[in-house]
C-alpha cells in the first residue's frame, strides 16, 4: 500500500540536523540545485577512500580488481534504475550538463547538414540550448523552439509542423527545474519517432521525481546528474541507445578510452569506456550506487505519492498569499514552484526567508529565455525533496508574510 508519509528520514541527513544559533535546523528547500546527501552515501565514500582507493580498469593487484568491480557494479545499478536495455548504453560523466555536451558534440556531424533543424522547447536550461545553439551555428543549422503558453505549459497544437522534414534532433527537458511544469515527453517521443528523428530527454529534475524507464520512453539519449538525485556533486549519467553510441565519435580522448595506440593511429575502446577519458571519479560514482541504493529502498512509487501531497498542499498555502504569483501553473506539475511578490525583489524575499533559517533560489535560474517570456527578472524558487515536510512550508509560508510586512 503507497502511503502519503514516509518513514522518519530527517536524521538520515546530517547537514538536515544542523541548528544556527536560535534557528530550528535549516528547511532546505533549494532541490532543484542540488540535494541534501544521506549518511549512507556519505559512508560509502569514505569508505572507499579508506579501504579501495585505486584507479580503476588498469591494475591487476587486488586493491585495483576492488575498486574497478565496485565502480562497474554501479553501472549495472543504472542500468537497472533507468530500465535500459544494455548496461553498455551507460556513460559515467560528471553531470547532466557534460552529458549534453557529449552528445552535442560527437553526434553533430553524424546527423546536422546545412539547412537541418534541431528543436528544443521554450522552458530548456541554459544547459540544454546553448550548446545545441552552438552546434547550429557551426554547422549551418537551425535552431527552432516548441513554444509554451501563459501557464507554463508547451503549446503542441503545431508540433506536427515543427517535427519537420528538415527535423534531425529534439532535445527536451523532462521537468523544468523554473517552472516546475512536467512535459508530456512519452507523447512527444511518439511524434518525433514517426518522422524518425533523434530524441534526447533532459532528465536532471525527473530522475528524483518519477519513476524512469528510457526503454518505455523510446527516447534515444536521456541525461541526469548524481548530486540532484542524493548522491554526489561531479558524477552523472548519460544513457544512450547503443546503435547511436557505436557510431558516435570520442568527446575527449586520452586515457582508458583508447584499445591501442601508435604514432600514426590510435583505436578506441568498446562501449562504454571510449567515452570515459582519463581517471572518472571512483569515489562520486560509488557514491552515486549508494543514493540509488536509498532511493529504492524507499521506493519510488512511495516517494512520488508523497512529493504529490505535499505539492498541493504547498501549492494551496502559497495561493493564499495575497501579492504572490505563481509563475508556471501547468496542469502537470512537480515540486517546484516559482513565483514573485509583489512590490520585492526576489533576492530580498531570499535574503530575509534566509534569516528565518528558510534556504530557497532567487534569479532566473539558467533559463534567462522563460523569465523573458513572462517579462520578469527572475523568481523566488522553492522546490521539495522527499525530506521535507509540511512545517516546512509553514515556515516558507511564515517567512514570506513577515518579507511582505517589511516592505509594506
Amino acid at each position: 500500500m503507497i502511503t502519503t508519509k514516509l518513514p522518519d528520514i530527517r536524521t538520515d541527513f546530517p547537514l538536515l540536523c544542523q541548528t544556527s544559533g536560535d534557528l530550528a535546523p535549516i528547511a532546505y528547500l533549494d532541490n532543484a540545485a542540488t540535494t541534501q546527501k544521506p549518511q549512507v552515501v556519505i559512508d560509502a565514500m569514505h569508505h572507499f577512500y579508506l579501504h579501495n582507493n585505486a584507479n580503476v580498469h588498469r591494475g591487476v593487484y587486488g586493491l585495483a580488481v576492488a575498486a574497478t568491480q565496485a565502480y562497474e557494479a554501479v553501472r549495472d545499478k543504472v542500468c537497472r534504475f533507468l530500465n535500459a536495455a544494455d548496461r553498455r548504453e551507460i556513460v559515467f560523466t560528471k553531470g547532466t550538463t557534460e552529458s549534453i555536451n557529449l552528445v552535442a558534440q560527437s553526434l553533430g556531424d553524424e546527423v546536422l547538414k546545412p539547412g537541418d533543424e534541431v528543436l528544443i522547447t521554450a522552458m530548456e536550461h541554459h544547459s540544454n540550448l546553448i550548446p545545441w545553439q552552438m552546434l547550429c551555428k557551426r554547422i549551418g543549422a537551425r535552431l527552432r523552439v516548441i513554444p509554451m503558453d501563459d501557464r507554463g505549459a508547451l503549446k503542441l497544437e503545431n508540433l506536427s509542423d515543427l517535427l519537420n522534414d528538415r527535423t534531425r534532433i529534439l532535445a527536451m527537458v523532462h521537468i523544468s527545474n523554473s517552472l516546475g511544469t512536467i512535459n508530456p515527453v512519452k507523447k512527444i517521443i511518439q511524434k518525433a519517432r514517426e518522422k524518425g528523428i533523434l530524441v534526447l530527454v533532459d532528465g536532471a529534475q525527473s530522475v528524483a521525481h518519477l519513476p524512469v524507464d528510457v526503454q518505455d520512453l523510446d527516447c534515444d539519449f536521456f541525461v541526469c546528474s548524481g548530486h540532484k538525485l542524493f548522491g554526489p556533486t561531479g558524477v552523472g549519467v548519460l544513457y544512450g541507445k547503443k546503435s547511436w553510441l557505436e557510431r558516435m565519435q570520442p568527446y575527449q580522448y586520452g586515457g582508458e578510452m583508447i584499445k591501442t595506440v601508435s604514432f600514426e593511429r590510435s583505436e578506441f575502446a568498446d562501449l562504454p569506456h571510449k567515452f570515459e577519458a582519463g581517471t572518472p571519479n571512483i569515489a562520486g560514482v560509488v557514491g552515486l550506487g549508494a543514493a540509488i541504493d536509498y532511493i529504492e529502498t524507499i521506493g519510488r512509487p512511495a516517494i512520488c505519492y508523497y512529493l504529490a501531497n505535499l505539492a498541493e498542499y504547498a501549492l494551496h498555502q502559497l495561493r493564499e498569499i495575497d501579492g504572490l504569483t505563481i509563475v508556471g501553473n501547468a496542469p502537470s506539475r512537480s515540486c517546484i514552484f516559482s513565483f514573485t511578490m509583489e512590490g520585492i525583489h526576489p533576492h530580498d524575499v531570499a535574503t530575509i526567508l534566509d534569516q528565518q533559517g528558510v534556504a530557497v533560489r532567487a534569479g532566473h535560474h539558467c533559463t534567462e529565455p522563460v523569465m523573458d517570456f513572462f517579462g520578469i527578472p527572475g523568481t523566488i524558487r522553492a522546490s521539495f525533496a522527499l525530506y521535507n515536510i509540511k512545517d516546512e512550508v509553514d515556515r516558507l509560508v511564515a517567512g514570506l508574510r513577515e518579507a511582505q510586512h517589511i516592505f509594506s
